[in-house]
């Protein structure tokens, strides 16, 4: 069950509530970036003044009228989270969304996503292996190896964790390391048996 709804008998309607920006979004590239984001925004059925303030947050709205094909990698992952962000999803999901900005672009993209949740009343996912930024970012923290959930709880109690453990805990990329390591070694361990 999802906001109420069944899976998979309800999947179109849960769909609908979720915004997601993949790691290299894919546009007609003939069409501009309003083009674009019109075509999602007709999908979805919602009213035309949502491209627009979609353009105006993640800053592109000079660009609106450029063609897709002639848009930089971060103007193009400017247009995949504005996409994403059609409709005021409740839940986003995102997967490297500073990929290709320049410093400026991550620091102003970063501190978008980190306004979302209080901003559009939303939970924000992130998949990244830039683990700096995610320690910037992030709130909770989850912890993945092999599709099984090593960890997850915030930044604080991951440290608590990692000392205990006694991992490094210096930072994100440390403490991600140590445990992926130690859980590797487990497994194999476990497949000598």
């Amino acid at each position: 069950t999802i906001d109420g709804k069944q899976f998979p008998g309800d999947r179109i309607a849960i769909l609908k509530e979720i915004g997601s920006f993949i790691e290299v979004p894919s546009f007609y590239a003939n069409l501009t970036g309003r083009e674009n984001l019109d075509i999602i925004r007709r999908i979805l059925g919602l009213p035309k003044a949502e491209v627009e303030d979609a353009l105006e947050l993640v800053g592109i709205t000079e660009f609106g009228d450029r063609l897709a094909k002639k848009y930089s990698l971060g103007m193009k992952q400017r247009l995949g989270l504005a996409g994403a962000l059609l409709g005021r999803p409740p839940i986003l999901i995102l997967d490297e969304p500073t990929n290709g900005l320049d410093p400026s672009g991550i620091h102003e993209i970063r501190n978008l996503v980190k306004s979302l949740p209080d901003l559009y009343d939303c939970t924000v996912l992130i998949s990244s292996h830039m683990l700096s930024e995610i320690e910037l970012i992030a709130d909770d923290i989850g912890i993945l190896n092999h599709g099984q959930l090593l960890f997850e709880g915030s930044m604080n109690d991951l440290r608590q964790y990692a000392l205990q453990s006694g991992f490094a805990a210096d930072n994100l990329e440390d403490v991600f390391l140590s445990m992926v390591e130690k859980d590797n070694m487990d497994r194999k361990q476990r497949a000598k048996l």
